[in-house]
């Protein structure tokens, strides 16, 4: 009796013992300080995406133009409204410099293509299709926009809806002086 006792004892600590470095470990994962995570004053990682007609779209081509990358998602309530604001300053922002990239994060290509015809947008609209770039960016919630100055550095991160007026001052922020 003495034995099984000691045996379920034994059994009972390592079991424990298992359980304690198993959590140790789900914990370091999950709080573990990440080295990837992209920041103000990086450099924004480079990407190829196509847009909704096939056309290919490299951030690094747009050296020496500010770019306003956008993240959205045509479910998301704020997306909706802050797109046609971007589609109201897009054409007087180009002419200085700045150009926007709009990334959907990958949703049915038809469902994209009714949003860009309901709004009318004239910008570029790029296709995340697997989610890479998304991942690559590493962010949360959508709507999230990223401003890159001229020189490919990101200037600020900005989550959430963005009025007209601050459209314009974040294009601002990110327009190439001569």
């Amino acid at each position: 009796m003495e034995t099984k006792k000691r045996r379920l004892a034994m059994r009972t600590v390592v079991l424990a013992l298992i359980i304690a470095a198993l959590i140790y470990t789900l914990c370091m994962s999950f709080f573990k300080e990440k080295k990837d995570i992209i920041s103000i004053g990086d450099e924004a990682p480079n990407f190829i995406l196509k847009d909704m007609n096939g056309v290919e779209f490299q951030l690094s081509n747009y050296k020496g133009k500010g770019v306003f990358l956008n993240f959205w998602g045509t479910y998301c309530g704020p997306c909706k409204k802050e797109m046609p604001y971007m589609n109201n300053v897009f054409k007087e922002y180009q002419a200085d410099g700045v150009e926007i990239l709009a990334i959907n994060i990958g949703e049915a290509e038809l469902r994209v293509n009714n949003f860009i015809d309901q709004y009318g947008l004239d910008f570029p609209i790029l296709y995340d299709r697997g989610g890479t770039v998304t991942n690559l960016y590493d962010f949360i919630p959508l709507p999230t926009t990223f401003l890159i100055d001229k020189d490919g550095m990101i200037v600020d991160i900005i989550s959430g809806t963005l009025s007209e007026a601050s459209i314009r001052a974040s294009m601002d922020k990110i327009k190439p002086t001569s």
